[in-house]
């Protein structure tokens, strides 16, 4: 019997083969918060009826039904893949690195068509009886990544859904040993792509990708389902800078409207050989939007940058993600 609150909460997750067609979730993870929820639709008749004063209840019925919602968990060093996998679109097969166990990922910018996820969640009755929500379908819409001083690297990810399915039976929870990347392991690169070098002062780093996609594919013939979303839009990149005004280095930047390449790393413990853990975010240009630094009093001034992530001609977005993983 699970505890009566959120602390019996679980999360299973699996890619599926078809969208929208349950697949009984493979991993566990663990997590902060989440807002999946079912959607749906009503309308309720208003006809007239001879001294009737309020509507029916017969006459009001679901037309449609679908999922959305967000979750916020820490960015692991095993098992993250799948997620990775399901935001960026292409590539992502685990290559093993010499003779090693270690092997590598490399997500790059493609199109989404095909890659959804069953998410499963347990909910917890107050009597320790776990409910099951799984949630068919789910789309990633954007993931949003933020590391600071002293924190762990952690995303946020939107989803949405075809449909919140309560038929299925509940997978058994299993967790393996993981640990979230952090700031100790961080660092920022700026520069020619493939040369970057490390920028100093940096105290915080945020990055956003987002997916937009036609979420409104309802049609008829699909019981007041939807059909899988299609990328109707270019691929949006943001995020932002905190920092210590150590040099002009971005304030330069911001000034010329000129373009850097941006690496935002994190290395975590040796795997074997020269290979160790790591997750490495890779925007081949950026153009800094705000804002030049300001003196606000006696502290170290502390300039935050925003950027646009956009595309060089050449290279495209990519995340690099280093672990014991064999397959995603």
């Amino acid at each position: 019997m699970a505890i009566g609150s959120g602390l019996g909460a679980t999360l299973g997750v699996a890619a599926e083969t078809t969208y929208g067609t349950f697949v009984s979730p493979t991993k566990f993870y663990e997590f902060n918060k989440e807002s999946l929820a079912l959607k749906k639709t009503t309308a309720t008749s208003a006809g007239i009826a001879g001294g009737q004063l309020m509507a029916r209840a017969s006459r009001r019925v679901v037309t449609q039904r679908e999922a959305a919602g967000s979750i916020d968990m820490e960015v692991v060093n095993k098992g993250f893949g799948l997620w990775l996998q399901a935001l960026m679109g292409g590539g992502g097969t685990p290559v093993q690195q010499g003779v090693t166990t270690a092997y590598l990922q490399t997500h790059t910018l493609a199109d989404t068509a095909g890659k959804s996820l069953t998410i499963q969640k347990g909910i917890p009755l107050t009597t320790g009886t776990v409910v099951d929500k799984t949630f068919v379908g789910c789309k990633i819409m954007s993931m949003e990544f933020s590391c600071g001083r002293g924190e762990m690297l952690t995303t946020t990810v939107e989803l949405d859904g075809k449909n919140c399915d309560e038929t299925q039976t509940l997978a058994a929870a299993s967790y393996t040993s993981v640990s979230p990347f952090n700031f100790s392991q961080m660092a920022v690169k700026t520069g020619g792509f493939g040369a970057e070098t490390a920028l100093d002062g940096v105290t915080k780093m945020s990055l956003k990708i987002e997916r937009p996609q036609a979420t409104d594919r309802f049609y008829a013939g699909q019981a007041g389902l939807k059909k899988e979303p299609i990328t109707n839009d270019l691929v949006k990149v943001s995020g932002s800078l905190e920092m210590d005004y150590v040099a002009t280095t971005m304030d330069d930047l911001h000034t010329s409207d000129g373009a850097t390449s941006l690496v935002w790393e994190f290395i975590g413990p040796n795997i074997a050989s020269t290979f160790d853990e790591a997750i490495r975010f890779k925007v081949p240009a950026i153009k800094l939007d705000d804002a030049p630094p300001v003196v606000e009093g006696f502290d170290i001034v502390k300039p935050k940058f925003s950027f646009t992530g956009l595309y060089d001609g050449t290279n495209l977005v990519a995340i690099e993600y280093m672990s014991t993983d064999t397959a995603l």
